[in-house]
């Protein structure tokens, strides 16, 4: 089998999967691709992926390789960084079994060439290392929350956001794992309800993906496009506890309005954070990061503000990350007879208690008898 493409190199795949398309090859240097990564890879409908880093490095159980390999989607692994900073935009890259060609000639250096057998080994393997992960991520998280304990003892100062959430519910969207599937099945929630909505950066374009507008952007201004931006209602600018926001910049330059909020933690606890001290009724979150895997994915070592947010909003949180996985909005036969013999019983009392049919009923069993 022979795949050819033309690369597209970029250290940040989120930013990449922007410029690809079905005859890119995307060039990457993402160690344990998430599966974040992996969808967006897929969507792009590339069919080979070239990273320059260990896409499986046995820290931790990832599980986007095994998405893309799973789709079809042939991944070169461990290239090396050389590899990336030789490889030229636009060159012509030919994938044929397990060699590798670069605008017709041979690439003599080394790689791995990934499929089901030697990836189900490496995500093996990588479990018997988590424990070891896990302890530091628990030692990180408890250090940091004693750190970070103001986040659930002081007041957070909210008096220059202007959108109004008391008694209101809140749906607050994170473009991470599954958010599409996500939205798509609470979508008859948001048109009954129309709940606030609160776009955590890249979170914002995902509601527009579904026609919404954001009433609040909320984060660091990172991985969110220029149209969502000039679209939402409020901006808020997440700063970091020192009142420094980078973010900012790349607002002034769009010439926009927006406030910027001092929060210890991510993005994500900063936009609940708001909405409680808001007086929200109710808080729901699609796509939010709440396990050691999702922080690990993102590169943090602890996740010691996402443990204390909660711990302060309680039950006001409503998570509904993976409900897609729970719930599955397809027609099944064993639904629909029950909903039929329900529907009959009106129809069986009104029968028997309309004279009109009753008298149709009985002249059409007397013809039957005639016969």
């Amino acid at each position: 089998m022979t795949i050819k493409g033309y690369a597209k190199k970029g250290k940040k795949t989120k930013e990449l999967v922007k410029r690809l398309s079905s005859n890119s090859i995307p060039v990457i240097c993402h160690q344990d691709l998430d599966e974040v990564a992996a969808y967006s890879l897929i969507e792009a409908k590339v069919k080979a992926v070239i990273n320059c880093d260990k896409s499986i490095s046995g820290r931790y159980p990832t599980k986007g390789t095994k998405i893309l390999i799973d789709n079809g989607i042939i991944v070169v692994d461990d290239i090396g960084e050389k590899f990336y900073n030789e490889i030229q935009p636009d060159e012509l890259i030919e994938i044929k079994n397990y060699d590798l060609y670069i605008n017709g000639e041979r690439y003599e250096g080394s790689f791995n060439m990934l499929d089901t057998q030697k990836v189900d080994q490496l995500i093996e393997h990588s479990y018997h290392n988590f424990s070891y992960e896990l302890e530091r991520f628990i030692d990180n998280t408890l250090e940091y929350a004693s750190r970070e304990k103001d986040i659930i003892l002081k007041n957070i100062d909210i008096t220059s956001v202007e959108t109004q959430m008391e008694n209101r519910h809140v749906l607050i969207v994170v473009r991470g794992c599954n958010y599409k599937q996500d939205l798509q099945i609470i979508k008859e929630y948001i048109k009954d309800v129309k709940p606030v909505l609160i776009g955590v950066d890249g979170g914002g374009d995902a509601l527009m993906e579904f026609g919404l507008t954001p009433d609040m952007i909320v984060g660091d201004m990172d991985s969110i496009s220029d149209e969502c931006l000039k679209k939402g209602k409020e901006i808020i600018v997440h700063a970091y506890s020192d009142g420094r926001a980078p973010g900012m910049e790349r607002i002034n330059k769009l010439g926009l309005e927006a406030k910027i909020f001092p929060f210890t933690g991510t993005s994500e606890d900063a936009a609940m954070m708001i909405a409680y001290e808001k007086r929200a009724d109710l808080i729901i979150a699609v796509g939010t990061h709440s396990n050691i895997i999702d922080f690990l994915e993102k590169g943090r070592k602890g996740m010691a503000s996402t443990m204390l947010t909660r711990l302060k909003i309680g039950s006001k949180l409503v998570d509904a990350k993976g409900v897609s996985k729970l719930y599955s909005n397809k027609l099944r036969l064993s639904y629909c007879i029950p909903l039929l013999f329900s529907a009959l019983i009106p129809i069986i009392a009104i029968i028997k208690i309309y004279i009109p049919i009753q008298v149709l009923l009985n002249i059409f069993q007397f013809r039957l008898r005639m016969k």
